[in-house]
Parts: structure tokens; sequence; C-alpha cells
């Protein structure tokens, strides 16, 4: 049932975000579901393909009962289920799981924005979705041997508080670092995990892209996600925490693109964006400042290279404009 309210600013601009980014993910779930031979990973798949494709219907027939335009998002025109697979058995389910990352920390947000009943609702039903499916993921990648577990710690035995000042330190070059703590190690095995996703996604996309500026970019998305996870590696092999993450050979040779250009751009534009979340996170809750130090400057380098994507988009027409209050001074010049 649609409220009678209209709706606000915050609920207008979160549903059409989130039309785009659904829409999206409906469009590689397709092209997964077509090159899977997995029967359990087509489930999975298709079983959220079917939850995304109602609350993608759900939020055009509000747009349509508000007198909105419904925003174009990405359509059929955007997949090539013809493509050759360009991504080995696995990737399709781990891909997927940090989408649902994703979708999670959006819809916190989107709820704290809404004020309407139906649109609370709205999310509310999109978190069961996402929580289920990420749970089935997980599941089904721990079986499979896809996902590597963060490294096991000893369990503490008593509750301390920090005295030392310099449990801070790791920036002098001749003083010893302490240990890791476990929300640190929690953090940047983190980071390894998504940016070994990403240089697998990105390193497909640039294989595949027809626009050379858009090939161009996203092999620099490439030697930034080995950057990110040779800084990670560092740190952990200094604090002997012996390397885990999932193989890296994922990747086909297939250089046919099962995506548009637009598509794949913007799916880099959402990771980035998680990125710069994550980054964040660490830096703010990583207590050692070399740590602290190096994720943010990370971050940092994923701003500027999320930057340089939003500007190949508009140059190229692949960035449909929100919708955006009126200009009223532009009317009163008018």
């Amino acid at each position: 049932m649609i409220d009678k309210n209209p709706l606000s600013s915050s609920e207008v601009g979160t549903l059409w975000l989130t039309y785009q980014e659904k829409t999206m993910i409906l469009r590689i779930l397709e092209y997964f579901i077509e090159k899977s031979d997995d029967q359990e990973a087509i489930n999975i798949m298709g079983g959220l393909w079917q939850e995304l494709h109602y609350y993608v219907q759900q939020i055009e027939k509000i747009f349509e009962h508000e007198g909105a335009a419904v925003p174009i998002g990405f359509t059929k025109a955007d997949v090539h289920l013809d493509a050759p697979k360009l991504y080995d058995n696995g990737f399709d389910i781990m891909f997927i799981r940090i989408l649902k990352e994703i979708s999670m920390g959006m819809y916190t947000i989107n709820i704290n924005m809404s004020y309407r009943d139906d649109i609370i609702n709205l999310y509310e039903g999109l978190t069961t979705i996402t929580q289920n499916i990420y749970k089935l993921a997980t599941v089904y990648l721990l079986e499979k041997e896809f996902l590597t577990r963060p490294p096991n710690v000893t369990m503490p035995k008593s509750n301390e508080f920090i005295e030392d000042k310099n449990y801070l330190q790791g920036l002098m070059p001749f003083r010893e670092k302490r240990s890791l703590n476990d929300i640190e190690l929690g953090c940047l095995h983190h980071s390894i995990e998504t940016n070994n996703i990403g240089l697998q996604l990105i390193t497909g996309f640039a294989q595949c892209a027809a626009n050379k500026e858009v090939k161009e970019y996203f092999t620099k998305g490439k030697e930034l996600a080995k950057n990110q996870i040779r800084m990670v590696e560092e740190i952990l092999l200094e604090s002997d925490v012996p390397f885990s993450a999932t193989s890296g050979s994922t990747v086909t040779t297939s250089t046919i693109a099962p995506f548009s250009d637009k598509l794949m751009m913007f799916c880099v534009y959402l990771l980035n964006g998680y990125g710069i979340v994550g980054g964040s996170f660490g830096t703010i809750f990583s207590l050692r400042n070399d740590i602290s130090m190096k994720t943010a400057l990370s971050t940092k380098n994923v701003y500027f290279f999320a930057q340089t994507g939003i500007k190949i988009m508009i140059k190229n027409g692949w960035l449909e404009e929100p919708p955006q209050m009126e200009d009223r001074a532009k009317i009163i010049k008018d």
C-alpha cells in the first residue's frame, strides 16, 4: 500500500539510487545464471533475482504513483547473455556476497533517511533478503573452499585497559611495533578479501571493455587493487600473520564483454564508494598510527580514482542525473 503523504527529497533520492543499484545487479545476475553450471549457485542467484525484481517493480509503482519519472537504470541492452564465460566458478557467488555487503550498509542509511511507512517497509524487506542471501553465499563459499576465514587468535583470558601511550605508535622507524589487535587484524583481512575480488572483477572488465579510455581506467584500477593488497600483506607479514586470501586466478581469457561499458563503469563507481567507506572504518578503528596512516592514504587514492571514473561516465553520457530540487534563482531570472 502506498502512503498518501508525498515523498520527501531524501526518499526520492534513496529510491532513485536503489533503483540504479538493483537494476544493475539484476543484469549481472542474469549473466551469471546463464553461464553457471553449479545448480546450488544458480538457486542462490535465481532466488535473489526474483526477490530484487519484485522490489524494482515496487519502486517503479511508487514513482508512477507520485507522478515522477521512473529512472532508466540498467536494461536488457546492458547485458549480453551470449558472451563467453568471463569468470570461473565461485566468482559469481563471491561477487554477489560483496554486493550484499554494500547493500546492507546502504539500507541502514536509507531507512535512516525514510519517513513514510511504505518506504521504511520496503527497505526492511530488502534488508531481510540481503541478510539471507549473504548467509547462503557465505556458507556456499566456505563449503566449496572459495572463501578463507580470518586467522585464528588466542582467546583473551582477562580484561585490560590501555596504559601505554606507545600503543598508538607505529610510524617511528627504529621503534618496535606492537602486535596487531583483533579489530585491526579483522579489518586487514577484510581489506585483502574485498580487494582480491575487486582485482579479479576489474581485470575481467579491462580485458573486454570496448572504449579505450575505459579500458585504461580499468587497468589503472587493477594496479590500485594490487597496491592495496601489497600494503596489507606487508603489515600482516611484519606481524607474523600468514597471508590468507582466495586465489586470483578466476578470470578467463575471454575478451568479449558480457556487460556494457556503462554498466561496468557504474559497478566500479559503486565499489569505489564502498572502498572509501570501508577504508574510513579501518582508519578510525585502527589504533596503530602506521596502519591508520596507510589506510587513509589508500582511501585517498581510491577517492581520486573514483573521481576520474565519474568524469569518464559524464563525458560518455552514462551517468544518469539524480532528481534535484528546483533552481529558484534560474526560475526567477527567466
